[in-house]
């Protein structure tokens, strides 16, 4: 049928995208922090049991059986390759940094790599990409930190580094791991927190390592995975989210931002970055925001640390458990504030 010319003209949309960015515009959040801060313990415990709805059912645990398969020496600290198992048909393959004055066990760190070369950008190592990928980022934190004294683990998530799948069409292959998941019914992002569980337990059992003094780091995807790991496992006494902190519709308003590795079915307005920083209180946590990051705006950074800080307050956590860093610049690792708060927390 036609309109006939009282009524208004409808505008048709045949775009997906912009589709998707009209449902953005209407997402509220289904759980918001309470305005009554009496509420909010009740909110905090019932947020668990939504990250499992979510998340699903983790992979069954397995022994690691961790293999040493080659060592460096890098000046301050040794590099060990480490190989390990996830899951019967899955291993890790990560970079063990250990600091050659370290003769007793003491803090270690999970540094997490975001999108780009993997493990070797964190560790700091050659080649014309992965310096190109450090100075875009100045991602190379694991060194860093290694250099400061901390045993560091550096693992390759699924789909990057040594765990990526190069498709001969060139098609990311974090979305042809993301079709194999769908179809299996499971997340990407289920299977790498599992897999950083792991990692943790493999840090847990180094003698070097003092188990209660374990922390996680991470730039933008790394980000992603270090709070949601912060989230799940109370092991990670220290958390950095660098570039990532915000809001899922603020973040999803770049099409260039979209990895089918960092999001799990349903989240939309049922699971908020707030949300899993709320479970990481009151143990630390330090997120840093850019002025001008495009991908996670400063704004919606904002008010979400605004948010969290109520819950950390009416938690009895320290003032300073939770910081805010804002710096002059975009979507890039800072680091400013990152190691003197390691430094306090670990």
């Amino acid at each position: 049928m036609s309109a006939t010319e009282s009524e208004p003209k409808r505008v048709r949309n045949l775009s997906p995208w912009a589709s998707w960015q009209l449902r953005l515009d209407e997402v509220r959040p289904a759980h918001p922090v309470p305005a009554d801060l009496a509420a909010i313990p009740a909110w905090r415990a019932r947020l668990r049991g939504r990250l499992s709805d979510l998340l699903g059912p983790l992979p069954h645990p397995i022994p690691p059986d961790v293999e040493v398969t080659a060592s460096i020496d890098c000046g301050s600290y040794r590099r060990d390759r480490l190989v390990f198992d996830a899951e019967p048909d899955m291993s890790v393959a990560a970079f063990l940094l250990v600091p050659h004055d370290r003769d007793e066990p003491g803090p270690a760190v999970l540094a997490l790599h975001g999108h780009g070369p993997g493990k070797s950008e964190v560790c700091g190592l050659d080649g014309p990409e992965i310096r190109a990928a450090i100075e875009d980022h100045q991602g190379n934190y694991g060194d860093r930190l290694a250099q400061r004294g901390y045993v560091v683990l550096a693992p390759d998530l699924r789909c990057f580094g040594e765990r990526g799948d190069r498709q001969p069409d060139d098609r990311y292959h974090c979305d042809v791991n993301l079709v194999h998941a769908v179809m299996a019914g499971v997340s990407p992002l289920t299977q790498n927190l599992h897999d950083l569980t792991v990692c943790l337990d493999v840090l847990e059992e180094h003698p070097l390592v003092d188990a209660g003094r374990l922390g996680a780091v991470g730039f933008s995807y790394g980000a992603t995975m270090a709070l949601l790991l912060a989230a799940w496992d109370a092991r990670v006494r220290a958390t950095v989210v660098s570039g990532f902190f915000s809001s899922w519709a603020a973040a999803h308003r770049v099409p260039w931002n979209m990895c089918g590795s960092q999001v799990l079915p349903g989240m939309l307005g049922e699971l908020e970055h707030v949300d899993l920083g709320a479970l990481v209180a009151p143990r630390s946590l330090l997120v840093e925001s850019g002025t001008d990051d495009l991908l996670f705006p400063l704004d919606a950074a904002t008010d979400a640390v605004a948010d969290l800080r109520r819950v950390y307050a009416v938690m009895s956590a320290p003032a300073d458990a939770l910081e805010h860093e804002v710096f002059d610049g975009g979507h890039v690792w800072h680091g400013v504030r990152a190691y003197p708060f390691l430094k306090r927390w670990l």
